[in-house]
C-alpha cells in the first residue's frame, strides 16, 4: 500500500484545495492544521467539514512547529511526501505580529524538514514559498525569474519565506533528500482567505460600504485560479528532483492584472458597483508581480486555464452560496 501524504494547512485555503484533488485521484492524505483565528475560524471548520465523508483522510489538530508531534506523525506513517503549505500568511500582519511570522514559518518550517530528512526511504517534500521573495522590482518583458537573487525581501513575512528556501537549500545538500519550493502568486478562487484583497472588497461591496484602494490603484498582480495552482502543485509533487537537490519554481498565471481592472471584473462578477478610497502604498506591499513559470511548464506542463474573469465569477457563485445571499 502506498503511504500517506502528509498535507500541511489542511484548513487552509490552499491546502484545502490540494487535499482534496489528492483524494480525488486515490491519494491517502493526513491532514494537520492548528486553525488559528487568523481570520474566521467558522471558515477553516467549514473546509474541514468538506472531508467528513472522504475515506482516504485522516486529520490532526496540531501546531506545524510541534518539532516533535510532526516527527512521531511522520515516523508512525511511514510517510515519504509531505506538501507543506501551513504558515503565518500576510504582509500586513507582520508588522503587529512579527514572533507569529516566526513560530509558523521559521520553526514550522524547520520542524518539517526535520521530519523529512529523518524519514525512511522519503522522496519529496514540496513546500509554499511566495512571489514577496522577489521584493519590489519592475515587471520586465517576461516577468520574474528563479534565477533573480531575491535578496531584497521588503516585509517580515517574504523574508521568512526566503529564510525557509535557504534552510531548505542546506538540508538538501547536507542530508540528500529532494525538495521543491513553489513561489505562489496571488492565489484566488471559492474557499479562498478573507484577507485578500478580491475577498475583502466583496464582503464590503455586499455590504454597501466603501473599499480602500491601496497603491492609488496603480498595483498589479498576476492573480491566480486555485485550481491551478493545485495542477502546479500535484504535478511538482510527482516530479521530484534528484536526490540532495533543492529547487524553487514560480507557480502563477503569467497574465498581471491591475488594481482597478480587477475591482472593475469583480464588480461584473458580483453584480454591484464599488465606492473606492484612493490610499497610498502600505508598507510591506509590492508594486506588481509577474510570473515566469517557463521552469514549471517544462517539468510538469503546466499552463494555467482559468483568467480572471472566470474565476472570479466562480468565486462570486460560491461567496453567495457561502453566505446564503441573493
Amino acid at each position: 500500500m502506498t503511504a500517506p501524504i502528509l498535507v500541511t494547512g489542511t484548513a487552509g485555503f490552499i491546502g484545502h484545495a490540494t487535499a482534496h484533488r489528492l483524494l480525488e485521484r486515490g491519494e491517502t492524505v493526513i491532514g494537520i492544521d492548528n486553525v488559528n483565528d487568523y481570520y474566521e475560524t467558522s471558515l477553516k471548520e467549514a473546509r474541514l467539514a468538506t472531508f467528513e465523508t472522504c475515506a482516504g483522510f485522516t486529520f490532526h489538530k496540531m501546531d506545524v512547529s510541534d518539532a516533535e508531534g510532526i516527527a512521531a506523525l511522520v515516523r508512525e506513517h511511514g510517510i515519504t511526501r509531505v506538501i507543506h503549505l501551513a504558515a503565518q500568511a500576510g504582509v500586513r500582519y507582520s508588522i503587529d505580529n512579527p514572533f507569529a511570522y516566526q513560530k509558523s514559518n521559521l520553526a514550522g518550517h524547520l520542524a518539517i524538514i526535520e521530519a523529512c530528512r529523518h524519514a525512511k526511504d522519503f522522496v519529496h517534500l514540496v513546500y509554499a514559498s511566495s512571489s514577496s521573495v522577489y521584493g519590489d522590482k519592475p515587471m520586465g518583458g517576461n516577468g520574474f525569474t528563479e534565477d533573480e537573487p531575491a535578496a531584497s525581501p521588503v516585509s517580515l513575512y517574504a523574508a521568512t519565506k526566503r529564510s525557509c528556501e535557504l534552510m531548505s537549500q542546506s538540508y538538501a545538500s547536507l542530508y540528500g533528500f529532494p525538495q521543491t519550493g513553489l513561489r505562489f502568486f496571488t492565489v484566488y478562487g471559492p474557499w479562498g482567505r478573507p484577507d485578500m484583497a478580491y475577498f475583502g472588497f466583496t464582503n464590503k461591496i455586499m455590504r454597501g460600504e466603501p473599499i480602500e484602494v491601496y497603491g492609488e490603484g496603480k498595483m498589479a498582480r498576476d492573480f491566480t485560479y486555485i485550481d491551478d495552482i493545485v495542477d502546479g502543485i500535484v504535478g511538482a509533487l510527482d516530479n521530484p528532483p534528484a536526490t540532495g537537490e533543492h529547487r524553487v519554481l514560480n507557480i502563477g498565471d503569467s497574465h498581471p492584472v491591475g488594481l482597478m481592472e480587477m475591482i472593475e471584473t469583480l464588480e461584473t462578477a458580483i453584480g454591484h458597483k464599488a465606492e473606492k478610497i484612493m490610499r497610498p502604498m502600505q508598507p510591506g506591499d509590492v508594486t506588481a508581480t509577474y510570473a515566469d513559470v517557463s521552469k514549471l511548464h517544462a517539468l510538469t506542463g503546466y499552463r494555467p486555464k482559468v483568467m480572471l474573469a472566470e474565476g472570479l465569477d466562480r468565486f462570486a457563485t460560491w461567496y453567495k452560496s457561502y453566505y446564503r445571499l441573493g
